[in-house]
């Protein structure tokens, strides 16, 4: 299986409920990552490096940063005259309601755009979590198994997205027990929201669940067609992060200042795409102290900053304290502040002397331009 035959869709939207307060603004898929990425960054990026040259952003509300981030796709090379990047948003207000049901009533949305679509096969996923896929093996694994579906599976924590599926049991890499995981379960093997089928399957299964009134693609498509199709796993290899609480996207974020989930997310050999910015690099005072932390070009440090994340453009006063905490996009922390466990959105403004401090199991939430 080549990657030109395979189409990707990608849900920009599904899930964003677990991420409230960051999702306020905007879709989980434009949610910045690891000072200097997207979400729908890594989604993309494992899209293209494995040859498919035609995926569609399903979308459907806060879409402006969205398409200001990934615009005609260029950063990822599907800016072309034939296929390329589309974004799908919703065109009715019977789009938005099918798009409030998730993965399966987005589906429902962009029937159209699978049918005109020339390859055999669809990949499909969603942006709630990072990973590096070398998606040639998934590809090659589906063949040689003899998969009807091959679903990607992490074993570790549980998430807790609303329907989400659990692996009972497994028979030589198939998948012989499904369920969906109950608020008491803890670690396990579960599926990521991210599948491979045929286009023809899917459109097949898709339309029989719109029939019977389905509305949950893991109720509809997965739970109900089990023992019906050969469903088989793909263990993802390397490091992988769900994000689907603000404490888990805080704890994704700092899990990159260990330098093998950093080589491991961010290897040579498979790149992670994004839009790029013109800008000086980071600036380190005399006076300024900076340790264990990921800085972005444009950051101007003249105060102390420990185990931070910041994106572009931040600016640090002297005497200013940053600890634990991660600065978005042109934040900016004034003489003397002190900062411990925050989240910063956007052009948050922290005046002199002030001080803001949270806890690792409860890291405290800035929206974006707030002045404090």
């Amino acid at each position: 299986m080549r990657g030109k035959n395979v189409v990707g869709l990608i849900f920009a939207n599904v899930d964003e409920g677990t991420l409230n307060d960051i999702t306020g603004i905007r879709s989980v898929a434009s949610v910045p990552f690891g000072g200097g990425y997207r979400l729908v960054d890594f989604t993309l990026s494992n899209m293209v490096n494995a040859g498919m040259g035609k995926v569609g952003v399903i979308t459907n509300s806060n879409y402006q940063s969205l398409m200001d981030h990934i615009g005609s796709g260029k950063p990822w090379d599907l800016a072309r005259k034939n296929d390329g990047l589309y974004l799908l948003p919703p065109f009715n207000s019977e789009a938005i309601s099918n798009y409030n049901m998730g993965e399966l009533g987005a589906l429902k949305n962009v029937m159209n755009f699978l049918a005109k679509s020339g390859e055999e096969y669809v990949f499909m996923s969603t942006c709630s979590y990072v990973a590096n896929l070398d998606l040639k093996d998934v590809f090659d694994f589906h063949e040689k198994s003899g998969a009807d579906i091959t679903l990607l599976s992490v074993e570790g924590r549980i998430p807790q997205f609303e329907n989400q599926p659990v692996i009972e049991e497994t028979e030589n890499g198939r998948i012989t027990k499904l369920r969906l995981a109950t608020p008491d379960d803890t670690n396990g093997k579960y599926i990521l929201r991210a599948s491979l089928m045929k286009k023809a399957l899917l459109e097949r299964l898709a339309r029989e669940a719109f029939s019977t009134g389905e509305t949950s693609f893991e109720k509809g498509i997965l739970l109900k067609n089990l023992n019906r199709f050969k469903f088989c796993e793909y263990k993802l290899p390397g490091f992988t992060a769900v994000m689907d609480s603000l404490d888990s996207y805080f704890k994704a974020n700092f899990a990159l200042l260990d330098r093998n989930n950093f080589d491991s997310l961010f290897p040579a050999s498979r790149p992670v795409y994004t839009k790029t910015y013109e800008d000086m690099p980071a600036v380190y005072g005399l006076g300024s102290d900076v340790r264990s932390s990921l800085i972005a070009d444009g950051c101007i440090i003249d105060g102390e900053v420990e185990n931070c994340i910041l994106f572009r453009g931040c600016r640090i006063e002297k005497d200013a304290v940053i600890k634990n905490s991660i600065l978005m996009p042109n934040c900016f922390v004034g003489e003397a502040a002190t900062m411990n466990y925050v989240i910063a959105d956007k052009s948050v403004s922290i005046r002199s002397r002030r001080s803001i401090s949270g806890a690792d199991t409860y890291p405290v939430y800035i929206g974006k331009e707030i002045q404090i």
